[in-house]
């Protein structure tokens, strides 16, 4: 059975990007999803099969009432059965704080974009193969 590999991005364009990419990675799966909500759910009904995520830090939002890329990794951080789930966070935000922070909140890696595919695939295989 396929392991899954979750997808959270709003953006089209990056979503498929990102599918692309990591589409053929042996034994694994992607699926998009396009809130940090519908990820959350997915997670919670079926994180047995969750290998790893990968979000946008921005993704769509409704002011105050829904949870961005900092808001998901804080609330899988917390939750033990996810506490070592590799993380990839991803931001087209220039504030230069947020490599730093996005480690500080519980993400194994941040890119900015534009990011280069290959090395968030590299990443993301890097840190599925040290979890054994």
């Amino acid at each position: 059975m396929s392991r899954l590999v979750l997808i959270v991005e709003d953006s089209e364009p990056c979503a498929e990007t990102l599918e692309i990419a990591l589409e053929s990675l042996p034994g694994f799966e992607t699926r998009v999803m396009r809130s940090a909500i519908a990820a959350m759910e997915a997670l919670r009904n079926n994180g047995h099969q969750v290998a790893a995520l990968v979000t946008d830090l921005n993704i769509h939002r409704v002011p105050g009432n829904s949870p961005d890329g900092f808001d998901l990794i804080r609330q899988l951080r917390a939750e033990p059965r996810f506490a070592r789930l590799p993380i990839l966070l991803i931001s087209g935000d220039s504030d230069p704080r947020l490599p730093a922070r996005a480690l500080e909140q519980g993400a194994n890696a941040f890119f900015a974009k534009p990011y280069s595919p290959s090395a968030v695939r590299r990443k993301l295989e890097q840190l599925l193969c040290s979890q054994g």
